[in-house]
């Protein structure tokens, strides 16, 4: 397709594979509030994104078949429609997974549709992945909120509620100092996302890149480190072996589901060695299991940097 603005183009496509899209999809969306997400009883998933090409609204379907249909607006529909095998799994491979603990290979076996999206866009997981260091989901979804609302622009196409395109690079370095505080947004996460959108051009290399380099380009801007990366990594190019080191919740989440106890960094990443190269997937079997770790002593409290 050529890129351009395209009303209401329609695609179809059906997976040679097995697949949950509704569980494909969820780590791209941020809260139940996401100005960029509006879901239908599962029946139906509306998204909105930057592109290349411009902004874009797109709406996924599932027939009985399993054919999955996208619609799209705006002028990055044809760029999205071209996109949807890989943002739904297509290049993500499974195969070759060895389940070693058997939480995991439960978790595997009964969800078989589960793969890796690819978006193939870094900068709409970026600025999220980077509000979300070091705070809690509470504060960093407030500040996503905030931020799509007060400074994205409108979807375009018919969508059925208020969504709102992500700030685009020139939108966030426009965004006065007051306003950052106001959004909930502290001055170290700021200036990591203002980093990151005077090179956005360039940081969108980092899917052609993928894997260990993909990151590494993403870890040269300052304040990106190591777990922003593999958020990022897991969302733009589905990559399936970059783990989250430095999450406050995984490791003992890990420790806890495959070994009885608590556990850091370090020692979450020699048990997963042996799922290498495959060891997010192996997290991500963890997190949908249902397994709950034992909660001990408080809970970290949400911070409201628009008080301080």
């Amino acid at each position: 397709m050529q890129p351009g603005v395209v009303e209401g183009a329609v695609r179809e496509w059906r997976p040679p594979y097995v697949l949950d899209p509704a569980g494909v999809l969820a780590p791209l969306r941020r809260g139940r509030g996401d100005p960029t997400w509006h879901s239908t009883d599962r029946s139906a998933v509306w998204r909105v994104g930057t592109t290349p090409n411009g902004a874009a609204t797109t709406r996924l379907s599932r027939r009985d078949d399993g054919t999955v249909t996208m619609h799209a607006w705006g002028p990055g529909a044809a760029w999205a429609l071209d996109g949807l095998p890989a943002l739904l799994g297509a290049q993500d491979d499974p195969t070759g997974f060895v389940a070693h603990h058997p939480l995991v290979a439960e978790a595997a076996r009964r969800m078989p549709g589960i793969r890796f999206c690819a978006t193939g866009r870094v900068w709409d997981v970026l600025v999220p992945a980077v509000l979300e260091q070091k705070v809690t989901g509470v504060e960093a979804r407030r500040s996503w909120r905030e931020l799509c609302h007060r400074f994205g622009d409108p979807a375009p196409g018919p969508v059925p509620v208020r969504l709102r395109v992500p700030p685009t690079p020139a939108q966030i370095r426009a965004i006065p100092d007051w306003e950052w505080h106001r959004a909930g947004v502290d001055s170290a996460r700021r200036r990591a996302i203002l980093a990151c959108a005077a090179v956005a051009h360039r940081l969108e290399t980092a899917c052609e890149l993928g894997g260990d380099a993909g990151r590494e380009l993403l870890r040269r801007v300052p304040g990106i480190g190591v777990w922003t990366a593999a958020e990022v990594a897991q969302r733009a190019w589905g990559d399936a072996d970059a783990v989250s080191v430095g999450d406050f919740h995984i490791p003992a989440l890990v420790g806890w589901a495959l070994l009885g106890r608590p556990i850091d960094d370090a020692q979450m990443l020699r048990v997963l060695a042996p799922y290498a190269p495959q060891r997010a997937r192996a997290v991500r079997y963890v997190e949908l299991s249902g397994f709950r770790k034992p909660r001990f002593g408080p809970r970290f409290s949400p911070r409201d940097y628009r008080a301080m």
